[in-house]
C-alpha cells in the first residue's frame, strides 16, 4: 500500500504561482511513477503532469504545458508540481497518484491521494 498526501494549495491572483507537493508513504516510492490530475467543479478529471520512476520521463496537459514543471525526489518520498503563470481556469481540486511501472497520462493508477484545492482568481 502506498499513502498519498497532497499539499501546497491555497488561493492566489491570476499570475501567480503555487509548488503542490505529494508526499508518500508506505512502499518504496522509488518504484512508482506519479501523475497529477485535477477536477474542476462541475467537470470531469483530467489530467495535468505525470513523471516516471527516475524523472528521465516527464509529459505534460497542453494546459499544463510551459507553466507547470513535475519533480521528484525520491529520498523525500515526495514529488512536486511547481505551478507558474496561473490562470482562473487553472482553479480545480489537484490529485496526485501513483502507479507502479510506466508514467501515464491515463487514470490507471493504483493509488490516489485526498486532493487540495487551488483558487486562482482574476
Amino acid at each position: 500500500q502506498v499513502q498519498l498526501v497532497e499539499s501546497g494549495g491555497g488561493s492566489v491572483q491570476a499570475g501567480g504561482s503555487l509548488r503542490l507537493s505529494c508526499a508518500a508513504s508506505g512502499r518504496t516510492f522509488n518504484n512508482y511513477a506519479v501523475g497529477w490530475f485535477r477536477q474542476a467543479p462541475g467537470k470531469e478529471r483530467e489530467f495535468v503532469a505525470t513523471i516516471s520512476v527516475s524523472a528521465d520521463f516527464k509529459y505534460y496537459s497542453d494546459s499544463a504545458k510551459g507553466r507547470f514543471t513535475i519533480s521528484r525526489d525520491n529520498a523525500k518520498n515526495t514529488v512536486y508540481l511547481q505551478m507558474n503563470s496561473l490562470k482562473p481556469e487553472d482553479t480545480a481540486v489537484y490529485y496526485c497518484a501513483a502507479k507502479p511501472g510506466g508514467a501515464s497520462s491515463r487514470e490507471n493508477y493504483d493509488y490516489w491521494g485526498q486532493g487540495t484545492q487551488v483558487t486562482v482568481s482574476s
